[in-house]
């Protein structure tokens, strides 16, 4: 046996310890998985809609429930989505806070 196969890696959906290749299996293709307030998943490049009223810290602007956001960007973490609307840089949106169009 090699040092992989003895490997074990906690899965925290199923809470049992699993062993390293069946926890490669089991991960999705891009490396995370991103969904959005009702369960959709996302992917780079969809247009997704604000489902609440959302203060913009530093711009001093609030965006509206059902503002139209488009061409998202996913960053890598499971909550978190990248975009460009315009008069603010560098907004990112939490996935609980919109939905896929």
């Amino acid at each position: 046996m090699t040092e992989d196969e003895d490997a074990f890696v906690y899965d925290e959906a199923t809470g049992e310890w699993i062993s390293a290749g069946e926890a490669t299996a089991r991960a999705p293709a891009d490396g995370v998985e991103v969904r959005d307030a009702v369960g959709n998943l996302l992917a780079d490049g969809d247009q997704v809609t604000l489902i609440k009223d959302l203060k913009v810290k530093g711009a001093g602007q609030t965006l509206k429930r059902g503002t139209l956001i488009k061409s998202i960007r996913l960053t890598g973490d499971p909550q978190e989505i990248d975009c460009r609307y315009e008069g603010i840089k560098g907004l990112v949106l939490r996935a609980e806070f919109v939905r896929k169009r």
